[in-house]
């Protein structure tokens, strides 16, 4: 069993354009129906906010494998100075239920969440082929910061300005040079939110506070699940979610649509209706897009994958007899 922890993974850096191909192979694994993904389980006991939840799937074709996702979200760690996410994921031999991989290391479910993301941009952008984009992000802990990463890796050429706002503030010393002077460390969440072409929510917020519409024609990926109040969103006809099954609970967005304004399932498009389908074709060019993705199993078994076959071309992480 190969056992791979945060310094193997990061040891093999950040191929953004092969990990939002690996994530888009995981789409049409999921179209295909070559998948297995039970509803996922959250674990919650004595505060409420906290939670760990299990995430087990099987991808089949060039993936192949099966395992499980197990991760924790506790928001108050980060007062103590610990990471707010914790996260192990295990791979199986598909033939026989051998553990083959264990993933210690929260950086696979980050790196999951963004290429996901960088994928449902990829076809937003082919139907929209303005040439300059303005990228709003709210939040600007691990999730904000590589999803700022993987956009300019993979669409940095288009990206004019990158505005930020976090609560707690923005330090952006810390991003990379060649792109610094495009970052701007905005005053207020609403600043960003009129003036970005794609505006990704981040955040740990335990309310809602985003009241008004969406900009024209802007995409909006609801990375952190529940920052709109529904009223914002009432005139969006364009909603994509992963699964509705998973995405329709849990107090998200989407829920809340569902619960106040009526939306049904049969109102929503799917990231393999995007993808395998083009069903973002013909939309007006003034109509928004909200992405809401609760996260899927299949994607952290590809992702996982992934970096398993990195370890094993270069001879890291550690061979557990």
């Amino acid at each position: 069993m190969l056992y791979l922890n945060d310094r193997d993974l990061r040891a093999a850096g950040l191929d953004w354009p092969a990990l939002a191909d690996a994530a888009e192979a995981a789409v049409h694994l999921i179209d295909s129906g070559d998948y297995a993904q039970p509803v996922k389980p959250y674990l919650r006991y004595k505060n409420p906010r906290n939670r760990i939840i299990a995430m087990p799937a099987y991808a089949g074709g060039a993936v192949n494998a099966a395992g499980i996702k197990w991760i924790a979200s506790f928001p108050d760690n980060i007062y103590s100075g610990l990471p707010r996410a914790h996260s192990v994921i295990i791979l199986n031999d598909p033939d026989t239920g051998q553990p083959a991989a264990v993933l210690n290391s929260p950086l696979p479910s980050i790196v999951r969440t963004a290429a996901v993301s960088g994928l449902m941009i990829r076809y937003y952008l082919r139907e929209r082929p303005q040439e300059e984009i303005q990228l709003g992000i709210i939040g600007w802990g691990p999730i904000g910061q590589y999803h700022c990463q993987m956009a300019m890796a993979l669409y940095g050429d288009r990206i004019s300005k990158v505005r930020i706002y976090d609560i707690k503030g923005a330090d952006l010393s810390g991003a990379p040079e060649h792109y610094r002077d495009r970052l701007e460390a905005a005053g207020s969440w609403e600043e960003v939110y009129v003036s970005s072409d794609i505006f990704i929510t981040c955040t740990v917020s335990d309310h809602r506070y985003i009241d008004i519409p969406p900009a024209r024609g802007s995409l909006l990926l609801n990375v952190s699940l529940r920052d709109y109040k529904p009223e914002a969103l009432a005139p969006v006809k364009a909603v994509i979610v992963d699964d509705w099954e998973e995405v329709c609970r849990e107090n998200t967005d989407i829920e809340q649509l569902h619960l106040r304004q009526g939306l049904t399932r049969s109102g929503t498009s799917t990231l393999a209706d995007v993808v395998c389908r083009g069903s973002l074709r013909g939309l007006s060019s003034a109509e928004p897009v909200f992405f809401c993705p609760m996260g899927m199993g299949v994607f952290d078994i590809a992702i996982a994958v992934y970096y398993v076959n990195k370890a094993r071309e270069t001879g890291n992480g550690t061979e557990l007899a």
